[in-house]
C-alpha cells in the first residue's frame, strides 16, 4: 500500500485509491450484483476487464482493506471475495454517485438503479448495508454458511436494486 501521498487531503487520498479505470466498477460489480468470483468478475463485466487488470485490482483492493480473499467452501478451488466493513462503507459514496450520474448524465442506461436509489433514499441505503453486513462479514467469519430463519415475502434492498440493474445487463454488448 503507498504510503508516500500528494498531499494529506482526504479527496486526493481517495483519489489515488480508487482513481484507476477499474477499482471502484470491480466494487461496483461486488456491491450491486454479488459478483464475488473471479471468472464472475471477469466475464460479466459491463466493461470488459483484462484477466491481469482484474487480478491487479483485486489484490489492491484487498491490501486497501476494502474486501478480503477466501476460500469458497464450495469448490475447493476457487476462492470468494468479501466485503469488508470499509469497503461495505463506499456504499453510500457509490450511491450518490449513481444519483448523481442520473441527474448530469442522462444518457446512462442505470436510468432504472439511479430512480430506485432516489426514491428509496437513505432508508434504502440502509438496509442494503446491513443486508451487505450479512452477506460477506458473516460470510468472511464462518467457515461453513449458516441458515437464516425465512422472513416475510417483503422484496429485499439487494433484490429492489439487482432488479432495476438487470435491464443494463441484459443489453450488455458481447
Amino acid at each position: 500500500m503507498r504510503k508516500d501521498h500528494r498531499s494529506e487531503c482526504v479527496i486526493n487520498r481517495m483519489v489515488e485509491m480508487f482513481g484507476d479505470k477499474w477499482s471502484l466498477l470491480v466494487i461496483r460489480d461486488i456491491i450491486f450484483v454479488n459478483r464475488r468470483h473471479f471468472r464472475e468478475l471477469l466475464t460479466k463485466s459491463l466493461e470488459g476487464i483484462a484477466s491481469n487488470m482484474l487480478a491487479d485490482r483485486l489484490q489492491r483492493l484487498i491490501e486497501q482493506g476494502i474486501i478480503i480473499k477466501s476460500d469458497d467452501a464450495s469448490h475447493k478451488q476457487k476462492v470468494i471475495y468479501s466485503l469488508t466493513e470499509k469497503g461495505i462503507g463506499l456504499l453510500p459514496l457509490l450511491m450518490e454517485m449513481v444519483v448523481w450520474g442520473h441527474k448530469y448524465l442522462p444518457d446512462s442506461r442505470l436510468r432504472g438503479l439511479a430512480q430506485v436509489l432516489e426514491e428509496g433514499g437513505p432508508k434504502l441505503w440502509a438496509e442494503f448495508m446491513a443486508e451487505l453486513r450479512e452477506t460477506h462479514l458473516r460470510a468472511s467469519n464462518a467457515k461453513k454458511p449458516t441458515r437464516r430463519p425465512m422472513k416475510s415475502k417483503r422484496i429485499s434492498a439487494m433484490q429492489k436494486l439487482q432488479a432495476a440493474y438487470e435491464p443494463a445487463l441484459a443489453k450488455r454488448k458481447p
